[in-house]
């Protein structure tokens, strides 16, 4: 309400009200600005195939290499002969997401912020990388598909030593003085699947983040950094693993209680591809005004069930 703001006392004339305004109401030409979840998809996957399904085609087929068995020899025996058999896994492009809002031509005309559009268009943009990811993250087909030695109570394919949590009422507690040791088990399930160091990330939400930041990491003479991750906020690498921070990590329960589902692995485990990224401007049929919309088509796939794992944990 105009001239509204500032107190008065009883019987004290308004001049801003509404009758008088001789105090204006001002609107500041600057947006508040929004805060938007990080991005992780792109680390933690591959796009090897994309560029085969950019132009056409809904389905790639990705064949894999056969296994050639390895047989004893003695002299002078008949050798078996085998004819090398292998599977072929299709990745499909069956997932499609878009925005689209319309704008009126005296609307524009008239508002102070000329720039509202590009910002609308910019915020729209960020909605859609972060339903991307949450989508991505919630999929219950990633950490139903990933091997039985990489999660649960028995992780690991050699061992079976490793407790990673097995549902909400059998998670993993997770304290500072435990985190590190949790995070390098998880790196151990990897090693026994003979997983490579390289392009190994393990995603945590920001809780257990919070837990790393008070462990023994932060003393910088235990991980040779120059400056403590307390003093810089960034935890960079553990034991191979690229760590990233998400909110958008599937959970069951609330409060204490609730248990996240950490997704951890390598790259290749999980390949991604977008055919289609298109945004349009175009003017309204159904009135003075215009069209903004943004479209992405695009699929993912678990490529490498032994090369994704899972630790199931709450924080303690």
């Amino acid at each position: 309400m105009p001239g509204t703001a500032f107190p008065r006392a009883v019987g004290k004339v308004n001049i801003g009200g509404s009758t008088m305004r001789y105090i204006p109401s001002i609107f500041s030409g600057k947006m508040l600005r929004k805060y938007y979840d990080s991005s992780v998809v792109p680390g933690i996957t591959n796009t090897d195939y994309e560029g085969e399904i950019k132009k056409y085609g809904d389905t790639v087929y990705i064949r894999e290499t056969p296994d050639i068995t390895i047989r004893d020899y003695v002299k002078g025996q008949t050798l078996v002969n085998e004819q090398p058999e292998a599977n072929s896994q299709a990745l499909l492009i069956d997932e499609g997401k878009y925005w689209s809002f319309v704008t009126d031509d005296v609307d524009d005309a008239q508002t102070d912020i000329k720039g509202h559009v590009t910002q609308w268009s910019a915020d729209a943009a960020e909605q859609m990388r972060i339903e991307l990811d949450s989508s991505f993250l919630t999929d219950s087909d990633i950490y139903d598909g990933m091997v039985a030695a990489n999660k649960g109570a028995t992780a690991g394919v050699k061992s079976g030593s490793y407790a990673l949590g097995v549902s909400a009422g059998d998670a993993v507690t997770v304290t500072k003085a435990n985190i590190l040791d949790k995070i390098v088990d998880c790196g151990s399930v990897l090693d026994e699947q003979n997983v490579p160091e390289q392009g190994r990330y393990l995603v945590l939400p920001i809780r257990l983040i919070n837990l790393i930041k008070k462990s023994d990491i932060k003393d910088v003479s235990m991980t040779g950094d120059a400056k403590s991750v307390v003093r810089t906020g960034l935890i960079g690498g553990i034991d191979r693993f690229t760590v990233y921070a998400s909110n958008l990590l599937s959970y069951t329960g609330s409060g204490a209680d609730r248990a996240w589902r950490c997704l951890f692995g390598i790259n290749y485990g999980i390949t991604f591809a977008t055919q289609l990224t298109n945004t349009k401007t175009l003017d309204n049929p159904d009135g003075f005004g215009r069209l903004f919309r943004g479209l992405i088509v695009y699929g993912y796939k678990m490529v490498k069930t032994e090369a994704v794992g899972c630790l199931f944990a709450k924080a303690g």
